[in-house]
């Protein structure tokens, strides 16, 4: 199951897309994109200062 994120509370910080171990996540028009790449792991939902990825 892949990640998402919630656009009303991600502020395109960044931080999500400096850990994804697979390089699943860009950052576009200042929010984060997670891409088919994602394998679920959860790394960057805790790593997401506002709370705006959900596994």
């Amino acid at each position: 199951m892949a990640a998402k994120v919630d656009k009303n509370k991600c502020n395109g910080c960044g931080a999500c897309k400096d850990i994804c171990p697979v390089n699943a996540i860009k950052i576009e028009n200042k929010k984060a994109v997670i891409n088919d790449d994602c394998v679920g792991c959860g790394v960057c939902v805790d790593q997401c200062p506002n709370e705006a990825i959900s596994i």
